[in-house]
């Protein structure tokens, strides 16, 4: 029970750093099915590593079904409180995504920010892209969304700071890329990820080391192909339909939109 204490615990400071509203990124996901499927609302959502669950609470708050899909059990425990509070109803599922299997498919599953990228080789990469086709509806989309390239590569790998307070406790989270150990064959950057914690008078630092995949449009669009199961039909720079996937200065984000064949 202290270890869950502990982890949990962490998954209370991530909260605090990247609650958020995520309204507009939700009327996004809703727009883009629609726009291919003539206008049709989607019923159904999975959120993958969907940590706090934001957007599945979101969707919910909609009157539409949810699920939140995280590995880690404290995550969907701080969502289930969440989702309480916000008097929604979520489905939690606490699996591998590279394995799920739901009784019932969904429309649209996403993965957002950068959730991708914990899935280091091509094969975990294809069998992920076979199990979300075989939990989509037919043509259903899968929106994968990762920072841009223009500021995450093997090559170049901005560092990104994060914060946030809440009930005095403030936390600041670090993602020291350019400092990264990169291996070049692989295509995998091990980088330091510190947290510093002010919590009420105490101070504490903890050092996590991440692996990360960086996936381009390519990649992507050849596993797809790979899998058989999916093709890209779009590309977006950002949760807005009219910002296509260039480097333009408003293109933050690499959004790529897979569906079901």
């Amino acid at each position: 029970m202290a270890e869950f204490n502990e982890v949990y615990q962490r998954a209370l400071y991530y909260d605090i750093v990247f609650n958020r509203d995520v309204s507009g990124e939700v009327d996004f996901i809703i727009e883009v099915y629609r726009r291919f499927h003539d206008g049709q609302m989607p019923t159904s959502l999975l959120d993958l590593a969907c940590g706090p669950g934001y957007h599945a609470r979101d969707f919910a708050r909609r009157g539409l079904r949810a699920v939140g899909l995280d590995l880690r059990q404290e995550m969907l425990v701080l969502a289930q409180e969440a989702a309480e509070r916000d008097n929604v109803h979520v489905e939690w599922i606490a699996a591998d995504m590279r394995h799920l299997k739901m009784d019932t498919p969904v429309d649209i599953a996403i993965n957002v920010f950068d959730g991708i990228d914990c899935l280091l080789t091509n094969d975990d990469l294809i069998a992920h892209l076979d199990a979300i086709a075989a939990n989509l509806t037919p043509g259903g989309l899968y929106l994968i969304d990762v920072t841009h390239p223009q500021f995450a590569t093997l090559g170049h790998y901005t560092p990104f700071h994060y914060s946030g307070s809440r009930d005095g406790v403030s936390v600041d989270i670090t993602w020291k890329g350019e400092s990264s150990q990169i291996d070049p064959l692989a295509g995998i950057a091990s980088t330091e990820v510190e947290m510093r914690i002010h919590d009420n008078g105490h101070e504490q630092r903890l050092i996590d080391v991440a692996q990360e995949r960086f996936l381009t449009a390519q990649e992507i669009t050849l596993l797809a192909r790979c899998s058989g199961k999916l093709a890209p039909v779009a590309w977006y720079g950002g949760y807005n339909l009219n910002l296509p996937f260039n480097n333009s200065p408003d293109a933050r984000q690499m959004i790529g939109i897979l569906q079901k064949l």
